[in-house]
């Protein structure tokens, strides 16, 4: 092609005469090079050249109508590069022509429509809330004026002018031949999603009228009516509450019309339904006037007498039953999208979808029931002929006649069906037994339907259901879904009793991989529940499992495929469950897995019949999986060798979902065919191994393979080694193949895209294998070096990965003593840049790992460096599991005997420079450790602390001493006396120093220390205080010391009771309560539970304090007195009248929810409700405060409704399946325009959300929309502080990133089912994207970064 002109007028002008040549070709060339023009050039360049613009637009008016379609598609794309371009003069007149264009020469009538969306659609959309930008306003402005005039056929807003002259008759008006333009409405549709925003009132309700109007008209078709019912619920998201009303009144009067024909029932219907799709929010209050109508043609009444005209007349009633179709599919939205305005009306919904997902009038009775009786558990079905089964099933099947409608209401009851089992399962109907009782049956019955469509409807539903009995959820997540190394809320769970016992951070010396990924245990058998939702159903499961395997004998590929997820979710539900019928489905699913002929090699085979096979297999592998990992191998034994060759043919195939989720079915079987699952027959499946074996190590090493494959493989190849690796296990692996296969593990270690799965592979090899005789000297050298290589990577995942294999490596005897003092002097120094406080969770494994280390060889570990390193870490606020770490590091220095440099370091170079406690305990563990090889006695410290001239050299010598005390335990010459001396001090630090060394020494040594310290409890004032600090230390860190304890537990509960009534001890005196209830649960958790009703506040909440302390410390033995009472006492104490014990409630169930899950989650139907009571808002908590000239109101209960949302989002993230969405979401959208932190906690639970539940979410776009755009377009005021500007950033970037998530996350994983359902979103979006366009940039590199 030929350089367009330059983008000029003149060049335009050029152009124009060669649009009208006899030559398309040269037309169409023209055309492109004008549209070329209009895009390069300035947005203004044409802005006065009006003349010019008429010009172009009659010419381009004149290709409308050319006889060459390209040559008209051509003209529509410059109309498109025009627009914008054109003078504002000239848009209302070229709205006109393009309105009034009629086309002779063209065959497609649609083509002045086209243009006319077109003209729309090129400006820029306005946005909700924000100001129309000029060309949108001149746009509208031509619309106004011209395009809905034309629309309607008058003029709506008029001008002022008196001569205006009328418009021609109106486009959506019913033209001469007595129709109506389809073309038209798409106009419409296009005008109101576009500038619906813009419409004033009057233009609204004229386009309201119009559209109406094309109801009424007998001759208006099936599409045209479709496309209406579109055009009025998009112009109900712009429609005031006044005309909203009126507008519904119009509905109602005609639904009370005694005239009315089923078609026009139908359309009413049908438009109620898409109102309350697209409104949901403003439709609910209108329910119950309009529901009569909708269950009316569902009645039982309805419905018995469609099947007597049916048999009368041996035909079914045609319209009556597009009527049924309608009002079911509008019945559907109600109750996804207004469910809670549907709650009144459940069991009518129910009645009314189970009654007519059997209506099958060609079905006789006497076979209806005999299908309902289906769900009986008969010994006699289980007897009958296969082949006499199959028969019958292809003779029912048989009855489909063409002209039979009736299954597309079979289907929207079934769809029905989906959206109650959807929205009011978790804790609702689900656990009541509503779904189980009343639905689950029919749904079974329905298995031999006719139609596929409608019995994949059904199949879903039920899948629904049973997914929604299922306790799976997913609590950790990444941008792009993937879960990410994390060990900071382990830390957290478990910190505190690793603290309390003395652990010596054994937390970070568990392995992050655990040993259970390579299934070294049958699965036990699920204990079945006695009662709920998984035992209703098991109760069903015989009935299920017998109708999915006539399905997969038989059936299409789509019910086979459908199948098939039901029973994967069934087994992942319990836990099991096919023990005793996987027999009835193990051919059908082994022929499912096979290569169907000519897959994948057939050329002549379509995509999507490729792409639907592929889905049945990958369904087919995902259920041999769960089968395999969830039940015992015994009962996979029998069929082991067809599943083999079905899994490695399934690794070969081309299609890379299809190999990979082979490769997951694989392993499963591998742990299945291995020791010690299948202990003593391991020669029996020794060569369906050796297949195994030799497929997965082929794709590993493959290079023409996807990565996803790779990465599975090498898991998959891991799992088989550790299976091989013990010498016992004879039959598993050879000595060459495990040499191979360590060989190959390594060097996928050196490969960039597969090292973090090879990572995962060794450690689960390192963490498994002790045999000396396995382990190999040079290769653990070689993965040590590239392990530690790996801590430099700017991924963390990966180096957490890294140094979690690291650490199992050096926990390893067998492995430890493969290294040499180079390796281990290499993989030391790539370890110390690690040992810094900017990663706690890093710091503690790399701290474990340098330990071992020097253990195995510490000349090669210790050394100036890394004694400098720790002096730069002592210094840093460490805690928890990382202090223990640490101390465990010294400790082994110490012990190795080479802690004298150390020890200088700490004492010049750190000494008050730190935390005196953490210091302290650093130097306290090496003295006692190191003994008389670090320099210093513990008298020398004994001394420092009788003549230190300053408060910071005492408490750091106190801190030292109390460490030391405990760690030499009985043997310790220290006296508490040293201790209590400092108890009156007047300086600020040091008596707390004193308490906390006193606590510290005496843990290590109760015999000596308690008494002296419970005298001192007695005493009034501050040695109360600082001896219930004692006490605290001693309960935390007595550890294995507790029967040194039992002589003064009931000494030790009265002080405690006495001193706790102070209001400064309570605190205190409720967590050493509560410790102490732990050592002996049968005497004082009685005491907690009377307190708990005593009629005094501050007792109470002593109590529920207490109570708190216990449920993360406590023990086994500890946990049978307390669940029988637990929930009683969480009932009591969240109805207590003080709002602050109320607020202390909410955080013991939140601690509950954690550390007791299996007591709380069965009782959640009764704590729920009262949680969410407590996340409202309480008008008579509020109150005005006057601060000088301004009136300020305090909220008291804002305190309260943070716990409770603390709580929910704890239950949301454990229990979600027990929680009401519907209610949950409700305190959410609450939430959201709720104070500042309740924001902030509601944002975060929709980050959950968008991963745990994206259906459910989906559904509530709309009401995210509006609350995020109030959040973003919110200003602060010019004097605003920094900490409310601080605030509103923290608040916007939250708001922002879930946003992003919604939008890449959510919206690629749902179908919202409706055009128009989303639209406020779509809106919301657009005005983010437009204001907010840095900061979203901004935070996806962001979270991109995070998993990359």
């Amino acid at each position: 092609m030929a350089p367009a002109p330059n983008a000029t007028p003149a060049g335009i002008v050029a152009l124009l005469p060669k649009l009208s040549d006899a030559d398309a070709d040269i037309r169409y060339m023209s055309l492109s090079d004008l549209d070329n023009i209009l895009r390069s050039g300035s947005a203004g360049f044409l802005t006065n050249e009006y003349h010019t613009c008429a010009r172009t637009v009659e010419c381009l008016l004149k290709t409308l109508d050319d006889t060459n379609g390209e040559v008209q598609n051509q003209a529509i794309k410059c109309i498109a590069s025009l627009t914008p371009r054109a003078p504002p003069d000239l848009l209302p007149p070229m709205v006109e022509k393009l309105s009034t264009l009629k086309t002779t020469n063209s065959v497609d009538a649609s083509i002045p429509a086209t243009a006319l969306r077109v003209f729309i659609t090129s400006f820029p959309r306005p946005i909700v809330g924000a100001q129309p930008t000029k060309s949108t306003q001149e746009a509208y402005s031509a619309i106004s004026k011209v395009l809905i005039p034309r629309l309607v056929g008058y003029v709506v807003i008029s001008n002022g002018s008196r001569n205006q002259p009328n418009p021609p008759p109106g486009m959506l008006e019913v033209h001469a031949d007595n129709t109506i333009d389809n073309n038209a409405i798409d106009v419409l549709i296009e005008l109101i999603r576009c500038f619906g925003s813009m419409l004033q009132d009057g233009e609204k309700k004229a386009l309201q009228r119009s559209t109406m109007a094309i109801f009424d008209h007998e001759r208006t078709g099936t599409i045209a009516k479709k496309k209406a019912v579109s055009a009025i619920a998009l112009l109900a998201l712009y429609m005031p509450d006044m005309l909203l009303n009126a507008f519904v009144s119009s509905i109602l009067e005609s639904f009370h019309n005694p005239h009315l024909t089923a078609a026009q029932h139908r359309l009413l219907i049908t438009m109620v339904g898409s109102l309350a799709r697209t409104v949901p929010q403003r439709f609910g209050r209108y329910l119950k006037t309009l529901l009569p109508f909708i269950f009316g043609p569902l009645s039982e009444r309805g419905y018995q007498d469609a099947l007597e005209d049916s048999a009368d007349t041996g035909t079914a009633d045609t319209e009556a039953e597009e009527v049924r179709e309608a009002a079911l599919l509008a019945l559907e939205g109600f109750l996804s999208s207004c469910s809670n305005d549907m709650r009144p009306y459940t069991d009518e919904a129910i009645q009314a979808a189970i009654r007519f997902v059997a209506y099958d009038p060609n079905v006789s009775a006497d076979t209806d029931d005999e299908e309902m009786g289906g769900t009986q558990d008969n010994a006699a079905d289980d007897e009958a002929d296969p082949d006499e089964e199959d028969e019958d099933f292809e003779e029912e099947g048989a009855v489909s006649d063409d002209e039979d409608a009736s299954w597309k209401v079979r289907r929207c009851a079934a769809k029905a069906l989906y959206a109650i089992i959807s929205t009011r399962s978790n804790g609702d109907l689900l656990d009541n037994g509503v779904l189980y009782e009343k639905i689950a049956p029919v749904l079974i019955s329905r298995f031999q339907e006719r139609e596929e469509n409608v019995r994949v409807e059904v199949l879903s539903s039920l899948t629904a259901l049973v997914r929604k009995t299922s306790d799976n959820v997913v609590t950790s997540f990444s941008f792009a879904g993937e879960t990410e190394f994390e060990l900071s809320s382990a830390v957290e769970a478990r910190s505190r009793k690793r603290r309390r016992l003395g652990s010596d951070a054994t937390l970070f010396e568990s392995p992050v991989i655990a040993n259970s990924q390579a299934g070294f245990k049958s699965p036990d058998a699920s204990p079945l529940p006695s009662a709920g939702p998984k035992a209703d159903l098991a109760r069903l499961s015989s009935s299920i499992i017998r109708g999915i395997s006539k399905l997969l004998k038989q059936s299409t590929l789509l019910t086979k495929q459908s199948g098939i997820v039901l029973l994967r979710e069934m087994v992942n539900a319990q836990h099991g469950g096919l023990s005793e019928h996987f027999g009835m489905i193990a051919e059908p699913l082994i022929d499912a897995i096979r290569s169907p002929l000519g897959y994948p090699t057939s050329q002549s085979a379509g995509a999507a019949a490729l792409a639907s096979t592929g889905k049945l297999r990958i369904g087919a592998l995902q259920l041999v999986a769960a089968v395999c990992d969830n039940h015992s191998s015994t009962l996979i034994a029998p069929y082991v060798s067809s599943l083999v060759a079905a899994a490695t043919a399934a690794v070969k195939d081309k299609y890379f979902k299809v190999s990979s989720e082979a490769i997951v079915a694989v392993e499963s079987l591998i742990k299945v065919l291995t020791p010690p699952r299948s202990a003593g027959t391991q020669q029996v499946h020794r060569q369906h191994v050796e297949k195994l074996y030799d497929v997965v190590l082929e794709r590993t090493v493959a290079t023409d393979a996807d990565m996803e494959v790779r990465q599975r493989a090498i898991h998959a190849l891991g799992v088989l080694l550790v299976r091989g690796s013990e010498l016992s296990q004879v039959g598993v692996l050879s000595e060459a193949q495990r040499t191979k296969t360590v060989g190959v593990l390594l060097d996928r270690l050196r490969n960039e895209t597969t090292r973090v799965s090879a990572v995962k592979a060794i450690d689960m090899f390192l963490s498994s294998c002790k045999d000396t005789r396995v382990i190999q000297k040079d290769w653990t050298q070689d993965v040590a070096i590239e392990l530690g290589a790996q801590l430099r990577k700017a991924n963390r995942g990966l180096r957490g990965l890294s140094l979690a294999a690291l650490r199992d490596l050096v926990g390893n005897p067998a492995a430890l003593s493969c290294l040499d003092d180079k390796t281990v002097q290499a993989v030391t120094e790539m370890l110390l840049p690690l040992v810094n406080s900017h990663d706690l969770n890093l710091l503690g494994m790399a701290l474990v790992i340098l330990a071992k280390l020097v253990r195995h060889s510490p000349k090669n570990v210790v050394d100036a460096r890394l004694n400098t390193t720790l002096c730069e870490v002592v210094v840093a606020p460490l805690g928890g599991a990382v202090l223990d770490a640490f101390l465990v590091l010294l400790r082994a220095i110490g012990e190795q005997r080479v802690g004298h440099p150390l020890m200088q370091s700490l004492l010049q170079d750190v000494g008050v420079n730190g935390d005196p406690m953490v210091v302290g305990k650093a130097i306290g563990t090496l003295v006692v450790s190191g003994g008389t090889t670090v320099g210093v006695k513990l008298n020398d410290f004994v001394t420092e602390l009788q003549s230190a001239p300053d408060d910071k050299r005492k408490c750091l010598a106190l801190s030292i001493l109390g460490e030391a005390g405990y760690r030499l335990g009985s043997s310790s010459p220290l006296e508490p006396g040293l201790f209590t001396q400092f108890f009156g001090s007047k300086s600020q630090s040091l008596p707390r120093a004193a308490a906390t060394a006193l606590g510290r020494a005496g843990a290590g040594n109760v015999r000596t220390y308690l008494p002296v310290i419970l005298t001192t409890t007695g005493e009034a004032g501050s040695s109360q205080y600082l001896s219930l600090h004692a006490i605290k230390e001693i309960l935390q860190f007595t550890g294995q010391a507790r029967s040194d304890m039992s002589p003064y537990i009931k000494q030790m509960w009265e002080k405690l009771m006495a001193a706790s009534q102070a209001e400064d001890n309570k605190a205190v005196g409720a967590e050493c309560m509560g410790r102490l209830t732990v050592i002996e649960p049968k005497t004082f958790l009685p005491s907690l539970q009377r307190c708990l009703h005593n009629a005094s506040p501050s007792v109470r909440g002593m109590a529920i304090q207490a109570i708190r302390f216990t449920l993360s410390d406590s023990d086994e033995r500890f946990d049978e007195i307390l669940r029988p009472i637990l929930v009683p006492m969480l009932i009591a104490m969240m109805n207590d009248p003080n709002l602050e014990n109320r607020r202390l409630a909410l955080g013991v169930l939140n601690s509950a929810t954690h550390n007791k899950a299996d007591t709380i989650l069965p009782c959640l139907t009764e704590l729920v409700p009262l949680v969410m009571k407590e996340s409202m808002v309480k008008p008579e908590l509020i109150r005005e405060v006057t601060m000088g000239p301004f009136k300020h109101k305090v909220d008291d209960g804002l305190e309260v409704r943070k716990s409770a949302y603390e709580t929910l989002y704890t239950l949301m993230e454990g229990a979600y399946s027990r929680i009401s969405p519907t209610d949950l979401f409700g305190r959410i959208m609450a939430g959201l325009e709720d104070e500042h932190e309740i924001k902030v906690l509601s944002n975060l639970m929709l980050n959950k959300l968008v991963y745990i539940d994206p259906e459910e979410t989906g559904r509530h776009l709309d009401s995210i929309a509006e609350r995020y755009r109030s959040i973003l377009a919110f200003k602060p005021k010019e004097n605003a502080v920094k900490q409310e500007v601080e605030k509103l950033q923290e608040a916007n970037r939250g708001v922002l990133k879930v946003t992003l998530l919604l939008q890449e996350v959510l919206l690629a994983k749902i179908s919202t089912g409706s055009s128009v359902q989303s639209e406020k979103w779509k809106g919301y979006w657009d005005w983010t994207k437009e204001g907010f366009r840095s900061q979203l940039t901004g935070l996806e590199q962001e979270l991109r970064s995070q998993t990359a």
